[in-house]
């Protein structure tokens, strides 16, 4: 797509677009000239993100359940029909569980496989074969990007279920970037590690505290602002890139994973029992 002014006029949708990444992903394409539209479970949130979006783009808002593949296909309809084509999807809602596994119901999982997953290739299964028609005869058909973690890249105790999800969409994202390449479509999957946004604070099971977890366990001061992370991922997309991994701590802690994985199985585990304490730390000074 080449460079940051490549956005101007082109149309997107992005999913999860009512808090967090979602939204700074929504206002920075907007500032970028992207004509988007704001879609989110939340109806009133994704409405709140494209009222607030500035810049020499557009921002609409749409209500979306990413489990109804059908109202997925038919935002992808109404988007093609606004401007004649789609060019960026941001797969990107999610839902997370952080806590002992079996403390998961089948419910939850059931709910983290519908949002995380299948939300995912509902995207893919609307836009991508429109795409690949767009860019048939060597013409520009449209990037699609997933919203992964490092969670996706690395075997994390404690948050089981959100791993599972994201390490599928690594492997779609990747998968499908070897098919797309020769069609004129090009896919990203973004892997960051904490990110400041609602998540940190939702999905928790029995004593699981998620800013413990994400941050004070690992180490983490600040997590990254979303907005800061939006314009990396931004910056990938327009260099086409396969993956985006954030920040630079969390690249060195997936290569050493890559090229020592008992090392990091390992520290995974004395992270684990780290996490244990906290929480029995937090659940004595809350008595």
């Amino acid at each position: 797509m080449g460079g940051l002014s490549s956005f101007a006029d082109r149309s997107a949708i992005v999913t999860g677009a009512g808090s967090g990444i979602g939204l700074a992903l929504s206002h920075a394409l907007a500032r970028a000239g992207a004509h988007v539209v704001c879609a989110d479970l939340d109806g009133d949130a994704a409405a709140a993100t494209a009222s607030s979006a500035t810049g020499s783009g557009s921002a609409r808002a749409v209500r979306l359940d990413v489990t109804d593949a059908a109202a997925f296909q038919a935002i992808v309809d109404g988007v093609v029909a606004e401007h004649g084509r789609l060019d960026l999807l941001f797969n990107n809602a999610g839902i997370t569980f952080g806590g002992e596994t079996e403390e998961l119901s089948l419910a939850q999982w059931d709910a983290i496989i519908d949002v995380n997953i299948r939300g995912v290739v509902h995207g893919v299964a609307a836009a991508y074969p429109l795409m690949v028609r767009q860019g048939a005869d060597g013409g520009r058909g449209g990037q699609i990007v997933n919203t992964a973690s490092m969670g996706g890249l690395m075997a994390a105790g404690l948050i089981t279920s959100y791993v599972m999800t994201k390490h599928a969409v690594v492997g779609l994202s990747l998968a499908l970037r070897s098919e797309a390449a020769g069609k004129g479509v090009g896919v990203t999957v973004v892997c960051p590690s904490a990110v400041e946004t609602p998540i940190l604070d939702k999905g928790h099971l029995g004593r699981f505290h998620g800013r413990d977890y994400y941050l004070k366990g690992q180490g983490i001061r600040r997590p990254l602002e979303a907005a800061v992370f939006a314009d990396q991922v931004l910056a990938a997309v327009a260099a086409d890139r396969a993956m985006l991994v954030t920040p630079r701590t969390a690249r060195i802690a997936w290569r050493i994973g890559r090229f020592a994985p008992g090392f990091t199985q390992r520290a995974s585990i004395r992270f684990v029992d780290k996490q244990r304490g906290l929480q029995a730390d937090r659940a004595a000074q809350t008595r």
